[in-house]
């Protein structure tokens, strides 16, 4: 195993989202995943039923121990459902772990429509955790909560990104997946020298609704990457790789929303 990620997130009882996704993504390319659990989700394919928050202290110690002993190259944050969490989760790594790289998945919505991320917590999200990102994956309906634009284009995706930068982190990916049309575009913006750089990345659409995950997914797969001293683009791409190759080859379980084939890289053990 090459690649440390420390993953602060909530629980999917389904498996195909949240920890669980995150877990199987950094396992399935090669990295070592540890866990802070911030909610307790019971939901399935079609949706989430009922959230249970962690308490906040045992939050911060979940934090505390992981970067104390095992430590991180890499952490990763997904959902944070309101505005203590994402306080007291930006309080636990100022103490413990302020140079480690950070991406921030906004999770905010869940694939059914669910709310996963209280509306008063928007402000405290970008005032306290994006200044601290080292990479921010919003899609297309976290970028317009976030900046309060729409997002139609393609060019519309690079002005959110640009004006996503201007709120702290250093890369931003936007993706494309919400928008209509026979290919799927995201769009990376990052500062370079102090002047940002887009890279443009694009991959035909599949045909699916087994898709449930796929942000937990991708974004995990960008952390174990810059974990393994990938750089950025080259993360991005293989993350983008993996999450297609998942899609494609997905178990299609479940009534709604189905999960990935998170391990489609690992052979069977023979014993």
């Amino acid at each position: 195993m090459k690649g440390r990620v420390l993953i602060i997130a909530g629980s999917d009882s389904g498996g195909g989202a949240g920890i669980q996704a995150d877990l199987k993504t950094v396992t399935a390319l090669g990295g070592y995943g540890a866990t802070a659990i911030t909610a307790l989700t019971a939901q399935d394919t079609t949706g989430v039923h009922a959230i249970e928050g962690v308490e906040l202290a045992f939050i911060a110690r979940q934090i505390e121990l992981a970067l104390g002993d095992i430590g991180a190259d890499t952490i990763k944050t997904g959902m944070l459902h309101n505005a203590e969490v994402i306080e007291t989760v930006v309080g636990a790594l100022e103490r413990h772990g302020p140079l480690i790289p950070l991406v921030v998945d906004p999770v905010m919505v869940a694939k059914g429509g669910s709310s996963l991320l209280d509306v008063a917590a928007v402000d405290v999200l970008k005032r306290r955790l994006l200044p601290r990102a080292a990479v921010l994956t919003p899609n297309i309906p976290e970028a317009e909560a976030l900046t309060g634009r729409r997002i139609v284009s393609v060019e519309d995706m690079r002005a959110a990104a640009l004006a996503l930068l201007q709120m702290g982190p250093r890369a931003v990916l936007v993706k494309g997946g919400h928008r209509e049309g026979p290919m799927v575009t995201d769009l990376l913006a990052e500062l370079v020298e102090g002047e940002p750089r887009v890279e443009i990345f694009r991959s035909k659409r599949i045909d699916s609704r087994h898709t449930h995950g796929t942000g937990c997914t991708l974004a995990s797969a960008i952390a174990v990457g810059i974990a393994q001293e990938l750089g950025l683009v080259a993360a991005v791409r293989r993350a983008r790789a993996y999450v297609l190759q998942a899609i494609k080859t997905a178990p299609g379980l479940g009534q709604g929303h189905g999960p990935l084939n998170h391990g489609h890289t690992v052979r069977p053990f023979k014993g």
